[in-house]
């Protein structure tokens, strides 16, 4: 801003003029009032910037390392989805030789044998789908194994005991036997196939649609086999092995309890059958109990009432959860027989003592181009297993007199 000397100088130059001084004066104080202003302006706006600079890199160093190492671990998953995604389209599995992964999702290991194993998202998303659905899985013991067999050993005997004094010897007492049982692993395996026009389509989700196809096929056959399966190449069903009245009731076969009628519960007191099978359990099973029936069986069973008119059946309190009989849980399998005479339509028990499933975690696929042109063919196989690993722990309801 102009100093007074200065403005003193300029109106003693006038020539002695008040009103030109005047204005004079006004207009030089006003010109540097605007150049002040707009200097003023500008260091505001430079510190305005400065500030906003500021923020934005201590935003940037505050940021929680959680979301880097996330982008860090979708950047190292997309070479894996893409390489997968070409192989299943276009069969290229060059981009897959080239990749090796700590999980063995993929793997050049078994090219030799013709496949490679699927990447993690879509085996996650088969497992998923297994896991929930209503097959004796849901409520088995599920181990994972890297061999091919896996060995129960139960101690289904118990130690002898004796009463003794300070002074008199002790006889010698029985000792425990350990039976191994041996889950061999077998091949299970499912052929979807898709036109090789449908795989061009870049919009066709091709590794949702495999996975979705996977995990169908797999969870009916293995819902079948765990059920009844006969063994060979296969898993042993529960139902598979003998069965003898509960009161006769050995190792190596399940016991079982009779209705009283042929093809039906009894007329007089139908709900006894069902109080019986609870109780023909051990008491240190029944805490972990399930009754395994078919949606035929459940709509009769239902029906039931004891002797105060109270329905044995209660339906799930929440979304999700199962129903309850006697205040245990119903898994709905549908590969269990239909009620007949001499059926064994409902089964009960702590199944995750009785059975156990075996599974190996890799899951392979094998594209075909060539069987079933112009389909590309998927070769899925996984290698599964399952039996009894405690015939002390299911019990069964026979629809018969005895």
């Amino acid at each position: 801003m102009q100093k007074p000397e200065t403005m003193s100088r300029a109106v003693a130059g006038l020539g002695g003029n008040p009103a030109a001084e005047a204005k004079a004066a006004l207009s030089g104080f006003l010109a540097e009032f605007s150049t002040f202003q707009s200097e003023i302006k500008s260091k505001l706006k430079e510190q305005e910037n400065r500030l906003a600079m500021l923020d934005r890199k201590s935003i940037a160093m505050s940021r929680p390392p959680l979301s880097s190492a996330l982008a860090r671990a979708a950047d190292a998953e997309t070479p894996h989805k893409k390489a997968f995604a070409a192989y299943l389209r276009s069969g290229d599995d060059g981009g897959l030789r080239g990749l090796t992964v700590e999980e063995k999702a993929l793997s050049t290991a078994v090219a030799a044998d013709g496949g490679y194993l699927v990447d993690p998202q879509t085996a996650a998303e088969i497992v998923g789908v297994l896991r929930s659905s209503a097959s004796i899985r849901a409520i088995a013991n599920v181990v994972s194994v890297e061999s091919s067999a896996f060995d129960v050993l139960v101690d289904h005997t118990d130690i002898g005991a004796g009463w003794a004094t300070e002074t008199t010897s002790v006889a010698e007492t029985g000792t425990p036997q350990v039976d191994r049982i041996s889950i061999p692993l077998h091949e299970l395996s499912a052929l979807p196939k898709a036109s090789q026009r449908l795989l061009d389509d870049s919009a066709f989700d091709v590794e949702g649609w495999l996975a979705q196809r996977i995990a169908d096929k797999f969870s009916r056959a293995e819902a079948s086999a765990f059920v009844a399966g006969d063994g060979v190449d296969k898993p042993t069903g529960f139902l598979n092995y003998p069965k003898v009245d509960n009161d006769l009731w050995a190792w190596g076969s399940l016991g079982y309890v009779p209705t009283g009628a042929a093809g039906d519960f009894s007329s007089s007191d139908p709900a006894d059958a069902i109080v019986d099978l609870v109780y023909s359990l051990g008491a240190r099973y029944r805490a972990n109990g399930t009754f395994v029936m078919n949606s035929k069986t459940a709509g009769a069973v239902r029906k039931m009432k004891d002797a105060d008119g109270r329905f044995l059946w209660s339906d799930g309190l929440a979304a999700g959860e199962p129903a309850r009989l006697m205040g245990y849980p119903v898994l709905i399998a549908e590969d269990m027989p239909d009620i007949a005479a001499g059926a064994f339509a409902i089964a009960y028990g702590d199944f995750r003592a009785g059975y156990t499933v075996a599974e190996r975690p890799d899951l392979r696929i094998l594209r075909d181009p060539f069987s079933a042109k112009p389909h590309v063919l998927f070769y899925a196989t996984k290698r599964i297993g399952g039996d009894v690993s405690d015939f002390a722990a299911i019990k069964l309801l026979k629809f018969a007199a005895a």
